[in-house]
């Protein structure tokens, strides 16, 4: 994405940068959410810092240093802390946010996941000109919704200098659940890199903070275990492709310090309960590039809001979040002891940690790190089934103008990674990218859910979930913008995830989540847009939508008002994309009937097909984007325009 106005200089970094040495000599900055930590009184009430209310509050977004495990950078601040201050209102009201900038640069707020007019979305060169410095913005909206949101600058890399916090609406009406206690836990990640350092150094060697590739050992492990024929093409594949099996983040704990409501694991944020109290836990993933996985060893979370939206409870003991997620989850601790909340990063390259304890002070025991997971064939979108182990060669692993990929004598043993997958008939055929056709035409979405695994006995409430069988690309491979190509695509909501797959508890999966109530716009889609996710890490780390990043395709996608469509992502990349669509909800079509979630926000997997309904009913301009910030940044961003069908 490249919006004029919103990036920071050269210049300015620098001029950052040489300021670092009187600000480390400044206060250190206290977190806004040290508040349960410096809350000693188990009798005070659920927020130990009181958040802000009303019907007018005042923001303002500057510089402030701030300190992380000893050392101190500047930071870029709401209300000069990290997090910035919780904004707390109440559905129903009318709420008048003036936000000053006293930065050098343009800056904005985006309030995510909140259906407001678009004027007030806070993109800068979408539905506004941006903050300038200097001056103050008033954005005004009616709240109509309620939940755990959150908010954010949509300007340059300002999100990954600490421009986030947190947002809770309360409901009119009574929560359908109970609990004693509320907690926010906002994960985030901090670099002392500046953010156009860490994309340089991207550009030049889309590798340089993976320090988890496969090693010599490793390579002799694999001898053993798949032969040494097999091992060979296995290592000559991933080179030829110019990608690493290991690749999960393009930015990791190499330079990283994961944060808990803005500490570092070793500050330990910590949240006080009284055995037996139900506690609600408001997870938001506010970092800028880091999934994470989410656990409470020791204790079952129910989790009964999805992006702010109630669904029908699901008990797991672990949950993924993609970057821009909000899941809120109830645990009940009886035990007089200490439990760790652990949000490991994807990668396994480090973690987010903080604590719930009946005392201050009290720790819970680290769980032992899980080692990093590898890609395998599903995440390639192969079609392995039924093809010879011996001799064979490998349709699937096919290259951007060129050649499929021989494969002869790779061979399937040991721990190599799963070859499973696709149905050697794959029953369609995707047709072109990007263009509208009737949802009934195109014949490679609805299937039989008494097809999919573990299903035997087709629930009939439940409704089809397009893609859930493969469907073969076409041949349009989308340019030099894409690395590689997915030859089948089909949709993994029913997966909890690379690196998940064998964990001995349940983890929750895009099949679990159900709205508690029907959703109220039951049409069918109309019609269908599809959307390649697309890339090329290996030159120049480009980022797209269908081959094409933003400033090479700036037209809007056009929905026309009050129409149902269908958006279906098909991600041809390698890596998990957290898609955030403004201004109105997404209904994950994942086979819950009347029941499909709402969310504002979807994690697509390597080689998946995920179709979203949306009923256009925000007349407008939107941004719709990756809501990994360099992902945005590099390309992976596109306008919708929500207007009558005749203009």
């Amino acid at each position: 994405m490249d919006i004029q106005g919103t990036r920071m200089t050269r210049r300015l970094f620098l001029q950052r940068t040489g300021a670092l040495g009187l600000l480390a000599a400044a206060q250190q900055l206290l977190p806004a959410c040290a508040w349960t930590n410096a809350a000693t009184n188990i009798h005070s009430s659920v927020w130990s810092q009181t958040p802000l209310r009303g019907e007018v509050i005042d923001l303002t977004i500057g510089e402030t240093p701030f300190t992380v495990n000893e050392r101190t950078a500047t930071a870029i601040t709401v209300n000069g802390t990290i997090p910035g201050p919780v904004i707390r209102l109440r559905e129903g009201q009318e709420v008048t946010l003036r936000v000053t900038n006293r930065l050098g640069e343009i800056t904005s707020i985006h309030w995510h996941g909140i259906l407001l007019p678009p004027v007030v979305d806070g993109v800068p060169g979408v539905s506004f000109a941006g903050i300038k410095p200097g001056t103050t913005f008033t954005y005004r909206f009616p709240v109509t919704q309620s939940g755990t949101y959150w908010y954010h600058s949509h300007s340059g890399g300002q999100e990954m200098l600490g421009v986030y916090a947190p947002m809770i609406l309360d409901p009119l009406q009574p929560e359908p659940f109970h609990y004693d206690r509320d907690y926010v836990v906002m994960l985030s990640d901090w670099t002392f890199e500046s953010p156009e350092s860490v994309l340089a150094n991207l550009k030049k060697q889309p590798a340089y903070y993976n320090f988890q590739e496969r090693t010599a050992g490793e390579f002799f492990s694999n001898i053993a275990n798949w032969g040494l024929r097999a091992t060979l093409k296995n290592y000559l594949m991933w080179d030829q492709m110019r990608m690493n099996p290991t690749d999960f983040a393009d930015v990791t704990g190499y330079t990283f310090t994961y944060l808990m409501n803005g500490m570092s694991p070793g500050a330990n944020w910590t949240g006080l309960f009284r055995p037996g109290e139900k506690v609600r836990l408001r997870f938001i993933n506010a970092a800028s590039m880091t999934f994470y996985d989410v656990r409470i060893p020791g204790l079952t979370m129910t989790v009964v809001q999805a992006d702010g939206q109630n669904i029908q409870p699901v008990a797991v003991e672990e949950l993924r979040m993609g970057v821009a997620e909000t899941y809120d989850v109830i645990v009940e601790p009886t035990d007089d002891r200490a439990y760790t909340i652990f949000a490991e990063t994807l990668d396994r390259s480090g973690y987010a940690r903080g604590t719930l304890a009946p005392r201050p002070g009290m720790e819970g025991e680290i769980p032992e790190r899980r080692p990093r997971p590898l890609r395998t064939m599903e995440d390639m979108g192969m079609s392995m089934k039924g093809m010879e182990m011996d001799g064979m060669d490998m349709p699937g692993m096919k290259m951007p103008h060129g050649s499929e990929m021989a494969m002869r004598g790779m061979e399937i043993r040991g721990d190599q990674p799963s070859m499973e997958p696709s149905d050697p008939k794959p029953n369609t055929e995707h047709t072109q990218h990007d263009s509208e056709m009737p949802s009934t035409q195109k014949g490679q979405h609805p299937q039989d859910m008494s097809k999919m695994p573990g299903m035997e006995e087709y629930d009939q409430r439940r409704s089809r979930i397009p893609g859930s069988e493969p469907v073969k690309h076409a041949p349009d491979d989308h340019g030099t913008g894409n690395q590689t190509v997915a030859e089948y695509s089909q949709n993994r909501f029913g997966e909890p995830g690379r690196g998940l797959e064998n964990s001995p508890w349940r983890v929750l999966r895009y099949t679990d989540l159900k709205s508690l109530t029907p959703y109220p716009d039951q049409r069918e889609p109309d019609r269908e847009i599809e959307l390649h996710v697309t890339g090329n890490m290996a030159d120049r780390y480009m980022w797209s939508f269908n081959g094409k990043k933003y400033s090479d395709a700036p037209e809007p996608i056009r929905f026309h008002y009050g129409e149902r469509l269908r958006l279906t992502f098909v991600n041809d990349t390698m890596m998990e994309h957290p898609l955030h669509l403004h201004g109105m909800w997404m209904h994950l079509e994942n086979g819950a009937g009347k029941y499909l979630p709402r969310k504002h926000t979807v994690i697509v997997k390597p080689a998946e097909r995920v179709s979203v309904a949306v009923t256009a009913d925000a007349p407008g301009r939107w941004a719709f984007h990756c809501h990994l910030l360099l992902h945005m940044e590099a390309g992976m961003f596109r306008v919708v325009e929500v207007s009558d069908k005749e203009s």
